[in-house]
């Protein structure tokens, strides 16, 4: 049952590997791997010579750590929130509603976005009470970061609090019984034991969460994005994109993602380190 699961990382995780190479070289697809000849470490010098690069670094730090600092606890909250309601049917409604967003098609969310936030859109309409001008909110790159946040926390809200129930419903109820016995009400009783409880659990998905810090999903932005917010919505995924698909330059596109793996691996190590040394939960 296993050996299906074993074929699938090595012809899509591990044999793909060796494509990093390309990094290294000037690739030519009529040459193939073997053939191409090596550059070494310049496709990795242009991209930090980049004049785009602090910009790319900057705004791909910024959504990303402003989508964590925002909607890692989201989920939790929502978690804990349902976690202490009683009635069951009103639960399970909310958690229909939540969940169902995660199943709607990306090219959606960005067309409702789209529509929503454009000239005339519903969110448009509702934000010129408040002062603001009729211009689409897609076309002001200080407006950029907060929407693609707040519709990733509408999107992903409901099934990532799944983890967090299946968590909650792992707590002994008797240590809940003896809180209480001891004058402990709701609040003390979060702070003591519901807390405690799932604290390994979320320790565990932000070291998960940091080790894609750079992974910033270029599939929503370039679905979302125009040259006039490039300052505020290009990130380092949406730029190897460009480069390697659209411009054919698979060498630069392909040191562009290997940088952005050894960031990303080492946010990992970092947080887990600390994790291990604060907490005693780590991943290693």
């Amino acid at each position: 049952m296993v050996l299906p699961v074993i074929l699938f990382y090595i012809l899509f995780m591990y044999l793909p590997m060796y494509g990093v190479t390309t990094a290294f070289q000037q690739y030519d697809p009529s040459l193939g791997y073997f053939a191409s000849p090596w550059v070494g470490l310049k496709n990795f010098k242009d991209f930090f010579n980049n004049i785009y690069f602090g910009r790319l670094i900057s705004n791909t730090l910024k959504i990303s750590l402003t989508n964590i600092l925002f909607g890692f606890p989201a989920p939790i909250i929502l978690a804990l929130m349902l976690n202490e309601m009683k009635n069951k049917y009103f639960v399970k409604t909310v958690q229909t509603v939540t969940y169902l967003p995660h199943f709607i098609s990306l090219v959606v969310l960005c067309g409702m976005i789209r529509s929503f936030t454009g000239t005339g859109g519903i969110i448009t309409e509702l934000m010129m009470h408040f002062g603001a001008s009729e211009k689409s909110l897609l076309t002001k790159p200080e407006c950029f970061v907060p929407l693609y946040v707040i519709s990733d926390i509408w999107q992903t809200i409901g099934w990532d609090s799944i983890i967090y129930i299946s968590a909650l419903a792992g707590i002994d109820t008797q240590l809940y019984e003896a809180c209480e016995i001891d004058g402990g009400g709701k609040f003390i009783q979060l702070l003591h034991v519901t807390l405690p409880g799932i604290i390994p659990t979320i320790v565990i998905m932000l070291i998960l969460r940091m080790g894609s810090v750079l992974n910033v999903g270029y599939e929503k932005i370039i679905l979302l994005y125009n040259p006039s917010i490039y300052k505020t919505a290009d990130v380092i995924s949406t730029f190897t994109y460009r480069k390697g698909l659209q411009e054919f330059n698979w060498s630069y596109g392909s040191a562009v993602g290997v940088f952005n793996s050894v960031v990303n691996i080492f946010f990992l190590c970092v947080t887990n380190y600390i994790s291990g040394k604060i907490t005693e939960t780590s991943l290693w």
